[in-house]
């Protein structure tokens, strides 16, 4: 999810499910003509290069769908409005509902150190978890390093030959965090904003530490079940996304030429706490209008969760949630995540009443704030001249994952 007006990643579209009883003639079609540039630029982000998009929107007069190309290359199948996806960075949302959530309930602080919770793990080249706090992990101005950036890592799983060699790799989040330790901080604690993934494996770190559990059992307990989100799920070590789903694409490059690669089935271990979810559109759209209408926390920590880092002028990050100010100045709150072959966004307004989520089926073309603007602002796209055009804005618009790595 981007850090500039343009730049917010989180949107979507959907397709048009439109029942008209036979025995009801008289009910007319509902209108979805509001949705007609959504639909527009959805379209142009697969003659972008994108294999396929689908998209769901949500507001009070209904739910609307929309897909466009495909979900297998091979076999020209469609995707489908109910496809589940990996969801990456959208993952974030959710641990910090759930540490907020064990704040209200008293059993830790955001205001406690990460050495309080996790003694010894944020410790060498400069890095000293005695002087970050819980907020700043969840709202990127702790100033650790971001794991995705080494490298080495980089080139060992979002690179061509280190990808088939390693995909199925099982990473602990301690060999994650002690990887960020290897590098020297970005900057002093609550001094700068930086986007690191290696925050949100610190902040699975201290759930577990705090409930005894593993950090998807609270979700699952805390956020799935209560919402009854039948397509999201905390994969752990499983390889697969559970049907129905589409194929997921990479050129496993740093440039958007090239051989495109299946790389549907990974180990997302790699992403942990930072990005490791499965869910579909629906239930995002479900999951973001709960928690800005105050059904997962008090008023107190989603105040907490909505007050925000400033970026620029209209746009900040708070907890685990990002705000951006669009073109035609609505506000509006979510967030947006890639990691291999998927690239998804999800957005609703402060009162929960309008929300947008989608998902790319390839990580390396396509417009993804086009796709926002869109459906918030009735601003249709503007055509690309070329496939290389419409790429790199797309690497501008989702400048909090860095291409290669795709988590983000």
């Amino acid at each position: 999810m981007s850090v500039r007006t343009t730049r917010m990643s989180l949107v979507a579209a959907t397709a048009v499910a439109l029942s008209v009883a036979l025995a009801a003639p008289a009910v007319a079609a509902p209108d979805t003509s509001r949705h007609d540039a959504t639909r527009k630029a959805i379209e142009a982000a697969v003659d972008a290069g994108v294999p396929g998009v689908t998209a769901t929107a949500k507001d009070g007069r209904g739910e609307w769908s929309a897909t466009e190309g495909v979900g297998d290359l091979k076999s020209g199948k469609p995707r489908s409005a109910q496809d589940r996806y990996r969801v990456g960075s959208i993952t974030k949302t959710f641990v910090a509902t759930v540490l907020l959530q064990l704040e209200a309930e008293g059993r830790l602080s955001l205001d406690d150190t990460v050495e309080e919770w996790l003694p010894g793990v944020v410790r060498g080249n400069g890095h000293d978890g005695s002087r970050i706090t819980l907020r700043q992990l969840l709202n990127h101005t702790s100033g650790i390093f971001n794991y995705t950036a080494d490298e080495d890592f980089g080139r060992t799983y979002f690179l061509k030959d280190g990808f088939f060699e390693h995909r199925y790799d099982t990473k602990k989040p301690g060999e994650l965090v002690a990887l960020a330790m290897t590098h020297k901080p970005d900057f002093e604690p609550g001094t700068s904003w930086n986007y690191s993934n290696t925050n949100f494996v610190l902040a699975g770190m201290v759930i577990e530490k705090a409930t005894g559990r593993p950090y998807g059992d609270a979700i699952r307990e805390r956020i799935i079940k209560p919402l009854h989100l039948t397509a999201t799920s905390v994969p752990g070590t499983r390889v697969t996304v559970p049907q129905p789903s589409s194929l997921a694409y990479s050129k496993l490059a740093e440039t958007a030429t090239g051989p495109t690669y299946d790389v549907t089935k990974i180990n997302p271990s790699i992403a942990y706490a930072a990005g490791e979810m499965i869910s579909d559109s629906s239930d995002l759209n479900r999951f973001y209008a709960a928690l800005l209408r105050g059904k997962l926390l008090p008023r107190e920590q989603l105040t907490e969760m909505t007050t925000t880092v400033p970026l620029d002028e209209g746009n900040g990050y708070g907890l685990g949630l990002m705000k951006a100010t669009l073109s035609c100045g609505v506000t509006v709150w979510g967030h947006g995540g890639g990691i291999h072959g998927s690239i998804s966004e999800a957005i609703t307004t402060k009162d929960g009443r309008r929300s947008l989520a989608f998902n790319f089926n390839g990580d390396w073309s396509g417009d993804t704030a086009a796709v926002i603007e869109a459906e918030f602002c009735g601003k249709e796209p503007v055509r690309a001249g070329n496939r290389a055009d419409t790429e790199t804005k797309h690497r501008v618009n989702s400048d909090v994952m860095s291409v290669p790595p795709h988590i983000g």
